[in-house]
């Protein structure tokens, strides 16, 4: 065999190699992509039953007028939110003012046993669930992604491309604290 055949041959290897790790980054990233999308699906229908929400609740709490501006804020920040950290701060407000709005609920009896609030707790908690799922899945595909990355040679490779590491979707894991509710 000749030095010519054995250089193109090599070559040959090498650009395929390339191709297949180049390929892989692509399907990885889209992944994250598609993971993402599937979060920002769950916080947006979080997000349309917070006024059914509201509107339920504020028969009954006529003058916690405090606690649903703060919540309608926190949904409008959600909603406005683009990156994964500005994300991540919305909806840490979101889960702080609904944990005022449900203890402004736990004060009126009869509102906890109105049928139309049970369905939308309901509807809220499993959409809770699902955004911790979808969370689940984002942050599994980041770490596949951001482990590729990390790998050599692919590291070398990813640079070339200009592939960057992706953030996790992290939850303000703080620790639950009672809601103060006043009726001052």
């Amino acid at each position: 065999m000749s030095y010519p055949l054995l250089a193109i041959g090599l070559l040959v290897l090498f650009v395929l190699y390339v191709w297949g790790v180049y390929n892989r980054l692509i399907v990885l990233k889209n992944r994250i992509d598609e993971a993402w999308s599937g979060i920002k699906v769950q916080l947006t229908r979080r997000a349309d039953l917070i006024p059914n929400l509201i509107n339920t609740v504020k028969g009954y709490a006529k003058h916690e007028s405090q606690v649903f501006e703060n919540v309608t804020k926190a949904r409008s920040q959600l909603m406005s939110a683009g990156s994964v950290d500005e994300v991540q701060k919305a909806q840490d407000g979101m889960t702080s003012a609904l944990k005022s709005l449900f203890a402004v609920a736990e004060a009126y009896p009869q509102l906890r046993a109105s049928e139309n609030f049970q369905q939308l707790q309901k509807e809220l908690s499993d959409t809770e669930d699902k955004i911790a799922y979808s969370r689940q899945f984002y942050n599994s595909n980041v770490l596949s992604y951001n482990s590729q990355l990390q790998q050599f040679p692919t590291t070398v490779l990813a640079g070339m491309f200009h592939f960057t590491s992706k953030d996790y979707f992290q939850m303000d894991e703080k620790k639950e604290e009672p809601v103060a509710v006043s009726f001052e």
